[in-house]
């Protein structure tokens, strides 16, 4: 079980929530033997700002406010759940990614979707967007 009750945790994400001008937080593990969740970066430069933060031989997670253009009149909040596996991430932490995620889920709670992480590139924009409008019901540009 991942232990997710620092405190700092609820707060960086009510604060993404909020019409703030932070739009993503960073959580990491304590070290590489701890099961212990902790804050450890939060921003306002969106997915290309998280990815630099982003290590290969860490797990991590990440929530992220995502703004797009609906179409010309209208824009888009969206939340996404980002789980990072660096590809260097030690074996027996992979292992746990699974159950640990279903205790960040309890506290990350409300997102549109999940982006399952191995690569940076798997972190770009557009192919995000796509799925954050598909998910997102009516479509009137055909999308």
């Amino acid at each position: 079980m991942a232990d997710c009750t620092d405190p700092a945790i609820n707060d960086a994400y009510q604060e993404v929530r909020k019409n703030s001008n932070i739009n993503w937080l960073l959580l990491d593990y304590e070290d590489e033997r701890s099961d212990k969740l902790l804050l450890t970066a939060t921003g306002n430069g969106g997915l290309s700002e998280l990815k630099e933060r982003l290590d290969e031989g860490k797990a991590s997670y990440a929530y992220v406010k995502v703004t797009y253009a609906n179409d010309k009149e209208s824009t888009r909040e969206k939340f996404i759940l980002v789980i990072w596996i660096g590809s260097s991430c030690k074996v027996m932490r992979k292992a746990k990614i699974s159950v640990h995620s279903a205790d960040v889920k309890s506290v990350l709670r409300v997102y549109s979707i999940e982006v399952a992480a191995r690569d940076k590139d798997d972190l770009r924009e557009d192919p995000i967007v796509s799925r954050l409008r598909k998910a997102g019901g009516a479509s009137y540009d055909g999308v």
